[in-house]
Order: C-alpha cells, then sequence, then structure tokens
C-alpha cells in the first residue's frame, strides 16, 4: 500500500510537472529584432544626441523571462565646444523579467552587462584614438503583440560607459520563432 500511494504521488507529480512545462513551452521559443531611435549623451562638454540603431536575438524560456543579446550603435555625439566627437557602440547580454498586462500587452525590464567601444579616446582615459571596456546596461519598455509572431516594443535603455551614461530611446519590432 505505501508502495502504491508513493507510485501514484510520483506519477502524478510528473503528470503536472509535464503539464506545466507544456503550458510554459507555448510561451517560449528564440526571438530577434531590430530597433531604431535615439541616443542620448549629457556628459560633461558633450550634451548631444543621434540616431541610433540595434540588431538583438534573445530565448524567452517562458512568458515571464528570458535572455537578450544584442549589438547597439550609438551614433555620433558632438561636444558642445572645441573637442573630439564620439561614435559609440555595444554589444549586451541581459535577462529580460515580463510582467504580462493584458494578453497582448506586456511590460518589461532587462539588466546586464555590455561591452563598449569609443572610436575616440574619451576626455580623462588613456589618450588613445579607441577606448572599449565592460560595464552594467540595464533598461525598461512595453510591448505591444500583433499576433503570435510579431510584436512592437518601445524601450528606454542606459548603458554606463565607463562613469559616463549612454541612453538609447528606440521603437522595435521583435519577431519570434
Amino acid at each position: 500500500m505505501r508502495k502504491t500511494k508513493l507510485l501514484s504521488t510520483l506519477l502524478l507529480s510528473v503528470t503536472l510537472g509535464a503539464a506545466a512545462f507544456g503550458a510554459q513551452a507555448q510561451d517560449s521559443g528564440f526571438y530577434a529584432g531590430a530597433g531604431v531611435g535615439q541616443s542620448f549623451v549629457d556628459e560633461g562638454a558633450y550634451d548631444d544626441e543621434d540616431t541610433a540603431f540595434s540588431v538583438f536575438g534573445g530565448y524567452q524560456f517562458n512568458r515571464y523571462f528570458g535572455l537578450e543579446a544584442g549589438y547597439a550603435d550609438f551614433g555620433k555625439i558632438e561636444p558642445e565646444v572645441a573637442g573630439p566627437a564620439l561614435e559609440g557602440d555595444s554589444a549586451y547580454l541581459t535577462a529580460v523579467g515580463t510582467l504580462p498586462v493584458s494578453e497582448n500587452f506586456a511590460l518589461y525590464a532587462k539588466a546586464g552587462v555590455h561591452r563598449w567601444n569609443v572610436d575616440t579616446s574619451l576626455p580623462g582615459l588613456t589618450g588613445n584614438d579607441d577606448d572599449s571596456g565592460t560595464d552594467p546596461t540595464y533598461g525598461i519598455g512595453g510591448q505591444y503583440r500583433f499576433n503570435d509572431r510579431v510584436a512592437l516594443r518601445g524601450e528606454y535603455s542606459r548603458f554606463e560607459v565607463e562613469d559616463a551614461d549612454a541612453d538609447l530611446a528606440q521603437l522595435q519590432v521583435r519577431f519570434d520563432f
């Protein structure tokens, strides 16, 4: 009797676990997308904005959590006074937490690290023509899903670059596979 109860409990646990995984599996899978928007820098002699582009891809483990990797080109930032213009880009990896608000709309937040590159030296640094480093990145956004495969996202992200911040506001299109 004890063995039968244990076997029944185990079978029930496996069945419920498989059902829960099946429910999450429909909300999981790979995705990719691209975005366009504005980059903003307001640090020291630099207070400028430019058109920015990004591409990204990721894996949605369930409707609440995913991992995303991407590339962002910040464009060209000009100083307010004489000095070198900065052109920067970043490759990033973030964890993405999603909060579904309705069937088609969700809010999300992401945080991770990025590897940045600036093609003209930052003021006060080494004086080389190329600076790079690894720093935190984070952001928030909203996503409207048109159907199971296509969504429109609005996102605001911050990329820390040494002691400076580069902000990025974008509209993005996401395609799920």
